[in-house]
This record gives structure tokens, C-alpha cells and sequence, in this order.
């Protein structure tokens, strides 16, 4: 194989356990060498469909990854710089039976589009897309909540909820997840409504996962704090502002992490500064909402550990891409 032109796009699908990288990589995606011309592998991919072209995997003839090209990088080389030129030759990758956690979050530190699956000898197996690191953070943030302490009036009511029926189980979790698909139809929306940045500069919709990560991780630690303390006794107004303090400076904590991952990677002060400053409004914020809706929740005579979760995640998320798009907005123009 000598360059992008020569593959032929699979649909190959991975097998196995669902929680392991592996499962959710896939071949179909643009490959490349790294002697190739970039403009040749540019014009190799059109015509073809891919799982995901944010990326074209750099490989050799025996098929072991030699590094990864953003098509942001690809569409940026000047006339006769090869692939080589544009490639991160130290990508982040993963073995097939990483956990699918740990595997996000490898892409999610790096603050890249894609992440690699690679076996022992360096083979290349596949590309984890954005939209899958996307799915993978949300199933695993469920999974958070899952696990969450349930709060309850009393101990017969944790027993009752724990062996009830299939139908009272229905009623008391679907309306949530309905609310939560509404939000879900919400956020598709304003992201649209945004498509002007989005196709200004690919480098925005790199941050949109992370981002909504982060700002409803921290929010579930303010939520699991909340509940808990409603179940011994303890009001939300006793911990109030010590919490939104404490998630105003996480925010300000990992804003100052970001910011200098961002700009070095993409070479844009700007964009690295809207991160930044969301990351520290949307940690404020998902406090503030951890705190409140367990409380209003607690107040209504309503089960917070049935209704905060996925409400939490609704508000926060929302509020999140409202944060970011607006600074944005405000920086980029």
C-alpha cells in the first residue's frame, strides 16, 4: 500500500466484550502513508463514505500506525507538503481490551478528535470516532449515576423500590428519560443553530464532548454530595456555598489545565480562551443545579435519586453548549 488511494473503505465491525476499545473501533476510516502527498490523500477521499473522516490514520506497508492526520491539519498544509508534515507521530492509542472508559479519556486529555486502536506489534486496528468517545462518556456518566445512594423517606421505601414491579418501575424512571430525550432534541437544535462557528473552524466541535463531560462530572459529585446528605439529615442551604465554591474553583482548576492544551494544540488563543472560560461557567453552574433540583425534588415529596440525575444531566448539559457557543461567539467573531 503506498497511499489513501489504494484502500478500499471496509464497514469491518469489531466483536467482543462492549466495554473494551476494541468494540467500538472501526476500519472505516481514511488511511493514508506518510510519503503520500497531502493533496493526493485529500483527493483519495472523496467519493468514499467513512464511519468518520476527522482523521486519516498514518500506516505502513505492514499495516502498523505511524501516526494520525486531522483533516484540519490536512486541509491547512501548504502545496507539496506530505503527510508526514502534518501527522502527530505520537498519537494517542490504546490495546484492544482497554476499558472503554480509560479509553476516552486517553482522547479526552489529549483534547483530540480520535483515538487509535493498536495491537501488541503496533498494527493498526481501527479509530475510535468523536461520536463514539461521545457515546462511550455519556454511557459511562449513566453508569455514574446508576450508582449513585438513592434517597428514600424512609427504609420501607428502599426496600419497596428495590423489589416493585416491572410496571411501577416503568412509572417511576420513563417520565424522567423523557425529559431527558426532550433535552436531548433541545441541545440537537441549538447545535445547529450554531453552524456558522462550527464551519468557521472544525477545531470548535473538538471541545463540545469534553466540555459537557466535565461540566456534568462535576456536577454529579455536587449530586451524590447533595442526596447524601438529605438522606442523614443534612439541608442543602448548610452546604449551599461551600459546594458552589468549590465548583467555581474546579472550574477555575481545570480551565487553568485546558488552556494551555488547547492553544498548543490548535494555535488559537482565542478558541483556547473560550474553553476555558466555559469550562469555568458550566463547573459553576452544574454545582449550582446539582445542589438545587435534589432540593426542589426533596420539597415536592418527589424520589431526587429517581428524578436529579437525569435532570441534572439536561440542565447541565444544555447550559453547557449555551456557555460555550456564546464565548464562541463573543471571541472568535
Amino acid at each position: 500500500m503506498t497511499s489513501s488511494a489504494e484502500v478500499a473503505p471496509t464497514t469491518e465491525k469489531f466483536l467482543g466484550p462492549t466495554d473494551q476499545a476494541l468494540h467500538h473501533a472501526s476500519r472505516n476510516v481514511p488511511t493514508s502513508t506518510a510519503d503520500t502527498l497531502v493533496e493526493d490523500a485529500l483527493a483519495a477521499m472523496r467519493g468514499k463514505r467513512f464511519d468518520s473522516a476527522a482523521a486519516v490514520a498514518v500506516i505502513d506497508a505492514r499495516q502498523r500506525l505511524r501516526g494520525i492526520a486531522t483533516i484540519e491539519a490536512m486541509l491547512a498544509a501548504d502545496p507539496g507538503q506530505r503527510v508526514r508534515d502534518v501527522m502527530d507521530s505520537a498519537p494517542p492509542a490504546v490495546a484492544p481490551d482497554t476499558d472503554q472508559e480509560h479509553a476516552a479519556w486517553q482522547a479526552v486529555h489529549r483534547a483530540e478528535p480520535y483515538l487509535a486502536v493498536v495491537d501488541g506489534d503496533g498494527r493498526f486496528l481501527g479509530l475510535i470516532s468523536p461520536q463514539r468517545l461521545l457515546g462511550v462518556l455519556l454511557q459511562e456518566h449513566d453508569e455514574d449515576l446508576a450508582r449513585l445512594g438513592g434517597f428514600m423517606r424512609d427504609v420501607e421505601s428502599v426496600r419497596t423500590t428495590s423489589v416493585e414491579s416491572v410496571r411501577n418501575r416503568l412509572w417511576h424512571r420513563v417520565p424522567w428519560l423523557v425529559v431527558g430525550l426532550l433535552g436531548a432534541m433541545v441541545s440537537a437544535v441549538l447545535m445547529t443553530a450554531f453552524d456558522a462557528q462550527l464551519n468557521a473552524d472544525l477545531a470548535v466541535a473538538y471541545f463540545v464532548p469534553g466540555i459537557v463531560y466535565l461540566a456534568d462530572a462535576v456536577g454529579t459529585q455536587t449530586e451524590t454530595l447533595a442526596i447524601r446528605g438529605l438522606s442523614v439529615g443534612v439541608g442543602i442551604r448548610r452546604i449551599v456555598v461551600r459546594e458552589a465554591l468549590t465548583g467555581l474553583s474546579m472550574g477555575i482548576l481545570l480551565a487553568a489545565v485546558m488552556w494551555p492544551l488547547v492553544a498548543m494544540m490548535t494555535a488559537n488563543f482565542a478558541l483556547a480562551l473560550a474553553v476555558s472560560l466555559t469550562v469555568i461557567g458550566a463547573s459553576s453552574a452544574s454545582t449550582v443545579v446539582a445542589l438545587c433540583l435534589p432540593w426542589l425534588l426533596h420539597r415536592l415529596g418527589r424520589d431526587p435519586a429517581f428524578g436529579s440525575g437525569p435532570l441534572a444531566t439536561v440542565v447541565q448539559d444544555l447550559l453547557s453548549i449555551l456557555f460555550y457557543f456564546a464565548a464562541v461567539t463573543a471571541l472568535l467573531g
